[in-house]
Formats: C-alpha cells, sequence, structure tokens
C-alpha cells in the first residue's frame, strides 16, 4: 500500500520547468516627483496619462475604465502594457482622452501608458517594444476628394 502511494506521488509531480520571470523591483517614484506623464495618440485620439505607484486604479476621464470603455476588447488593450510587464496591482493610472472613437481612444491610452511605463521603470522599455506598445500607429484617415463620393469611391458612372 505505501508503494502504491509512493509511485503516485511520483507519477503525480512531474517536473515541470518554466521559464524565470524577471524580478520587477517595488514600485517608486525619484524624490520630488508624485506623477509620471506619458501621451499617447492614435487616430485623432489624444490621450494624456499620468501614473503613480498605487493599488491597479484606472481612472479614465474621471470614471471607472469598464464604465468609460464598454467593449471588453477595449478594456484589454487600454490596460494591456500592465499585463505584459505584470505590473497591473502596482500602479494607480488617470487618463485624459479627447477625440476619435472607443477603438482609437483605447490605442492611444495604450501608447500613453507605455511611454508612461517606460519612463518609470526604464528596463522594461525592452519587453513593450517587443510587443509593440512603444510603436505610433500613424494611419490616419484617407481625406475625401472633389468628384469623388468618398476617399476612393466614386459617384456612379451612367452612360445613357
Amino acid at each position: 500500500m505505501a508503494e502504491q502511494q509512493e509511485q503516485q506521488q511520483n507519477v503525480e509531480a512531474p517536473a515541470a520547468e518554466t521559464a524565470p520571470q524577471p524580478v520587477r523591483a517595488k514600485a517608486t517614484l525619484p524624490e520630488g516627483v508624485q506623477f509620471i506623464w506619458g501621451t499617447g495618440r492614435r487616430k485623432t485620439a489624444i490621450a494624456r496619462v499620468r501614473i503613480r505607484p498605487g493599488n491597479g486604479k484606472i481612472s479614465i476621464n474621471d470614471r471607472e475604465m469598464d464604465q468609460y470603455f464598454n467593449h471588453l476588447k477595449d478594456q484589454r488593450s487600454a490596460s494591456a502594457p500592465l499585463d505584459a510587464i505584470q505590473l497591473r496591482g502596482s500602479w494607480d493610472v488617470w487618463v485624459n482622452v479627447q477625440g476619435g472613437g472607443p477603438t482609437g481612444q483605447a490605442d492611444a491610452v495604450k501608447l500613453g501608458l507605455a511611454r508612461a511605463l517606460t519612463r518609470a521603470i526604464p528596463e522594461v522599455e525592452r519587453d513593450l517594444r517587443d510587443r509593440g506598445f512603444l510603436t505610433r500607429d500613424a494611419r490616419q484617415v484617407e481625406r475625401k476628394k472633389y468628384g469623388q463620393s468618398g476617399a476612393r469611391r466614386r459617384f456612379q458612372f451612367s452612360k445613357r
């Protein structure tokens, strides 16, 4: 009986090999600094992001993030830099965002948050850059041209 239990324990406990996670220091700010700022832009949206060590509260235009961004996709996009470096619960984030629509605003918040985090913790810049969080998406809406019904669409052609 004891031999069977020992065999079961040996079978149940395989050696799990995991990559060592980088050890992050506790979130601190330099002496005399209260906030760290980052600015993000996407399409016509502009986000001004302030971060400070705290307990993970994210406020966008004086509202909670889940109240401001209705879609889970936008909520995840806005907080992706914190999730990528596993510091979701150690920074408080305040955002003022204007212009554009919900997706553009979420991506602007993402870029501003990533920029603020790289100022606060310079050693995470490589991780954020490799995942594309520090790259500005410069795509804009193409303007409407005269003689056309849109940027590329022409008016309907009539032979007669």
